[in-house]
């Protein structure tokens, strides 16, 4: 999918192999986890233009649930709308496959995913299945926020 940011174009596809450094490295500024990235590379999608990685986001599929992870930008693309076309991606590829639910952990964007239909939850809410993914064994901060948002397969 190729889309037009200001006067820039922003293609957004399945990530690949080869994407894991550019991934790990935007992650790593972002201040976000590693942990569980490369195991589920292959359902995350990727921002790219000019053959630059700008932007990600990631599925991590538990059972008939998924964490929703790694959604990072790159600071000189933040305000273009290239997240939220991460974010729409990743809710509607998790739909396809017939996920239930998408849960993410959060500890700077509380305010930002309730615009895509997420609310705040308990930790005790969530999916045993997802509550074992390494994110919430230790990865992301007891302190972080947990948010789900029901999907239209369920």
């Amino acid at each position: 999918m190729t889309t037009m940011t200001r006067d820039q174009t922003v293609v957004l596809r399945a990530a690949t192999r080869a994407d894991l450094p550019a991934v790990e490295q935007l992650l790593t500024a972002s201040s976000l986890p590693l942990a569980g990235v490369a195991e589920n590379l292959e359902s995350f999608v990727v921002a790219e233009s000019d053959g630059q990685l700008v932007g990600v986001a990631g599925l991590e599929v538990c059972c008939n649930n998924a964490l929703l992870r790694s959604t990072a930008v790159d600071p000189a693309w933040r305000g273009r709308g290239v997240g939220r076309q991460l974010v729409e991606r990743v809710i509607a590829e998790a739909e396809a496959r017939g996920i239930r639910a998408l849960y993410l952990l959060t500890t700077t964007a509380e305010h930002y995913f309730p615009s895509f239909g997420f609310a705040r939850t308990t930790r005790e809410a969530v999916p045993e299945e997802v509550r074992a993914t390494a994110e919430f064994q230790g990865a992301c901060p007891a302190s972080a926020v947990v948010m789900s948002r029901a999907l239209a397969a369920a």
